[in-house]
C-alpha cells in the first residue's frame, strides 16, 4: 500500500527534519540533502518547497520572531531579573531554533544591511543593552555576555531535557552570574 503525503504533511517533515538538524549540527553544517535524507526526499523536492535553505531557517524561525519582538516590547524598567526570567522563559521556548537565532544567523556580524542576520544581531545587542545598561563598567559587560552566553549554550545542548527544569535550572544560573 502506497502512502500519499500531502504538500502540507510534506513541508512540515521538512521544517520539522531542519529543526533538528540544524539544533544538533548548526545551520552552515546542514545541506538540503541531509534534510531531504531526513525525511526520505530528494534533494530537489526538498528545494522545491523551500529554496533557498534560508527561506528554511526563515520560517522555523518565524514564531520565535513574533515572540521575540513581544519581549523587547515589554517594558521590565530597571529589573534585571524580571528581564532575565523573560528572557530564560524565551529561549526555553525557542530553544530548538535558539541557536539558528543567536550562532548560524545572528552571529555573522557582516550580515547584509535588511537581511535576517541583521534583524537577530539586533535582537542580541538590545538583549545585551538591556542586561548591561546604557554605560557599563568592564565588569558588568562581562556579566551581560556570560549571561546571554550561559542561556544560550544550556537551552541549545538541553533540548532533549523538561522545560520546565531547563527553565529553572537555567535562570537560576543566570541569575546568579547576573548578581557576581
Amino acid at each position: 500500500m502506497t502512502t500519499f503525503h500531502s504538500g502540507n504533511d510534506t513541508r512540515s517533515r521538512i521544517l520539522a527534519a531542519a529543526r533538528e538538524l540544524f539544533a544538533r549540527r548548526g545551520y552552515a553544517a546542514t545541506s538540503l540533502a541531509d534534510i531531504a535524507s531526513a525525511v526520505g526526499l530528494t534533494k530537489t523536492a526538498v528545494a522545491y518547497h523551500f529554496h533557498p535553505k534560508d527561506r528554511l531557517a526563515a520560517e522555523l524561525i518565524t514564531p520565535a520572531a513574533e515572540d521575540m519582538l513581544r519581549l523587547l516590547g515589554t517594558d521590565f524598567g530597571d529589573d534585571r531579573p524580571a528581564y532575565i526570567r523573560a528572557f530564560v522563559s524565551f529561549a526555553v521556548r525557542h530553544r530548538t531554533v535558539i541557536r539558528l537565532l543567536m550562532e548560524d544567523i545572528g552571529g555573522a556580524d557582516d550580515a547584509p544591511p535588511g537581511s535576517l542576520g541583521e534583524a537577530i544581531r539586533t535582537f542580541r545587542d538590545e538583549l545585551y543593552r538591556r542586561l548591561a545598561g546604557d554605560d557599563p563598567d568592564d565588569a558588568t559587560r562581562v556579566r551581560a555576555w556570560a549571561v546571554l552566553g550561559c542561556v544560550q549554550a544550556a537551552v541549545v545542548t538541553t533540548t532533549d531535557a523538561p522545560a520546565d527544569v531547563v527553565e529553572d535550572a537555567v535562570t537560576r544560573a543566570a541569575l546568579a552570574v547576573h548578581t557576581s
